[in-house]
């Protein structure tokens, strides 16, 4: 069963999965993601530094107070003057210890989650900035794993990793200089293990790196898939395949489980093996130890404080071992984060641009070529002109390129060669803010963000006031519906405004595009989810507001654009008839043909 569950996770799904980032580690990376602790570097970074300080002073500190002072000259000597001195001494510096502690953890978790706060922000305002070819060849779910997920598995790395690293670093130079002045030979048997250990640990590392990346990209995968899941539920539900639904679920999640038992076995293997290398260590300490007392090269206090320091000296490295797989951790986990911060928008202003912020509509098509994918073009040697406060409809066939046009007309896209003139300036002159500003579109599946009524009218203008905000409700004629609603114009829409009826959705979001007041309208299949009643509604709000304004019209209802100055008929993305209503209809081209082909249609139903 899960071979077969795999089998249709590979057939269904592999093929939008994030590739494996197969890079060696290095810290040039790494180097990259510590830069965002530089904000820190005068507060919270220094004060982490000195509590780490204080606190390894005092671990270091402990051992000698204990076996070379306190055995060797207070108890051997039998001095329980200085043996009081040393209890006191001791106890205080567990005590500064302790308070130390509780700072160094206090700062530090502000420190990682002002550092984790502060790379989600970054990468969500790029992500924001990129554009549009960047969103078509990635799914929802597998951006929403690299500003939610893998940030989030940098979290242990920058509250307790970073300062851990510095900690044990400073404890093992410690514990090693003073193990040296204690008894060098000592500490050179005990040593000799080290590079066994440091080999071995060295042949896990890269495996581990690229099971952490699996991991990562097992869980875009499974994003992805809920995502589309929740979203087309109903489908699901529609045509019965729930089981399938699960069943391919379930490959997926086995998968994502799989891939973090085996990320996590290889993890744990570091851990038992430092154990081990311990335990060697530790009877070299006794075998060799009990030899050197005989021969009197060390005294008892020196072997209990190497018993100390030897214990203290495993637990760094055991943490050093952790903090490793941390930072493979956040080596897969910053690839991603980076190829997605290092991705540049394709559409981006021009050295010349400036802004423009009195758009009058004129919008000149001049002999433009378009293509998505560099290989089949969407449009082909395309020329029109639409003057000021015209309102064009754009008729064809579903792939003729009536979207495209509007793609184009608000820089979602840049064109592969000819000329788009705004107002006689080349589009590529204008800023890409101050020309969405003036531009609104109203698509076929209107989108409703959580919020109020209010809200969601208000998102292309916010500081529109609320008597504004009900102005353009009432312009389209949403205000009726809108006081039914409980709350009113405070009434909480759920997600996607799934309280609400298509027509209602629409009508909103004509309410939007109206209190944004641009200069362009792009209404592209806009009515088509609207009833008939709900669309002579906006047909006559649409007379009023439409006026001295350019308006773009994409449908394929064509009863809705008869009284439209100009259309333009396309077929696979070039213009091939161009006119009005009546006009079109005399010559009996494609547009009438379109025409009596709904007729037709329209009248057996």
């Amino acid at each position: 069963m899960k071979k077969e569950q795999s089998n249709i996770v590979q057939n269904r799904f592999y093929y939008k999965m994030d590739e494996v980032i197969d890079k060696s580690f290095n810290w040039k990376q790494m180097m990259r993601l510590f830069s965002y602790l530089k904000p820190y570097n005068k507060n919270l970074l220094p004060l982490s530094f000195l509590t780490v300080i204080i606190t390894t002073a005092v671990r270091l500190a402990i051992p000698i107070l204990i076996g070379v002072y306190t055995l060797d000259h207070a108890i051997a000597k039998q001095d329980f003057n200085l043996l009081t001195k040393l209890v006191v001494l001791i106890f205080s510096l567990y005590i500064v210890s302790y308070i130390a502690n509780r700072f160094r953890i206090r700062w530090m978790n502000m420190l990682g989650q002002n550092v984790i706060y502060d790379l989600r922000k970054h990468l969500f305002t790029h992500v924001q900035k990129l554009s549009h070819r960047f969103f078509d060849s990635r799914s929802a779910g597998s951006i929403l794993v690299r500003i939610m997920n893998d940030i989030n598995s940098l979290q242990e790395l920058f509250t307790s990793g970073v300062i851990n690293l510095l900690m044990d670093l400073l404890l093992l130079i410690g514990i090693v200089t003073i193990l040296f002045s204690l008894s060098p030979p000592l500490t050179i048997a005990i040593m000799i293990i080290l590079p066994i250990m440091f080999f071995i640990s060295t042949s896990l590392r890269k495996n581990i790196r690229k099971s952490w990346q699996t991991v990562r990209m097992k869980q875009s995968v499974l994003n992805s898939h809920l995502n589309e899941s929740i979203q087309g539920i109903r489908v699901t539900q529609a045509f019965a395949q729930e089981k399938e639904n699960v069943t391919f679920f379930d490959g997926i999640n086995q998968e994502n489980f799989m891939s973090w038992k085996h990320a996590s076995q290889k993890n744990a293997m570091f851990r038992p093996f430092v154990e081990m290398t311990n335990a060697i260590g530790t009877v070299i300490l006794i075998i060799f130890g009990a030899i050197l007392i005989q021969q009197q090269d060390v005294t008892i206090g020196i072997f209990v404080s190497f018993a100390f320091y030897l214990g203290m000296f495993w637990e760094p490295i055991s943490r050093l071992g952790q903090v490793y797989n941390q930072l493979l951790m956040g080596m897969a986990s910053s690839e991603r984060i980076f190829e997605f911060i290092d991705e540049q928008p394709n559409v981006v202003n021009s050295a010349t641009a400036k802004d423009v912020h009195e758009l009058k509509g004129k919008i000149e098509f001049d002999h433009v070529v378009f293509s998505y994918d560099g290989k089949r073009p969407a449009l082909s040697d395309v020329s029109f002109t639409i003057d000021e406060g015209q309102t064009v409809a754009l008729v064809g066939h579903t792939g003729s390129g009536k979207t495209s046009i509007a793609n184009l007309i608000t820089r979602f896209y840049d064109i592969d060669s000819g000329k788009i003139k705004m107002d006689d300036y080349d589009s590529k002159d204008i800023t890409i803010e101050s020309l969405r500003s003036q531009i609104s579109i109203v698509l076929q599946d209107t989108f409703i963000f959580s919020g109020t009524i209010m809200e969601n009218i208000r998102f292309g203008r916010p500081d529109a006031t609320d008597e504004e905000v009900i102005t353009a409700a009432k312009a389209v004629g949403a205000h009726g519906f809108i006081q039914t609603l409980k709350g009113g114009y405070d009434t909480e829409v759920e997600e996607r405004g799934n309280i609400l009826s298509v027509g209602e959705r629409q009508l909103l979001s004509f309410a939007r595009t109206l209190l944004a007041n641009p200069a362009i309208i792009i209404l592209d299949e806009a009515t088509a989810s609207i009833d008939t009643e709900t669309e002579m509604i906006i047909q006559r709000a649409l007379k009023k507001l439409l006026k001295n304004r350019t308006a773009i019209m994409i449908a394929h209802r064509l009863s809705t654009i008869r009284e439209a100055d100009q259309i333009i008929v396309l077929d696979h993305g070039q213009v091939i008839e161009q006119g009005n209503h009546e006009q079109l209809m005399r010559i009996k081209g494609q547009y009438y043909r379109l025409v009596q082909s709904q007729f037709l249609t329209n009248n057996e139903s």
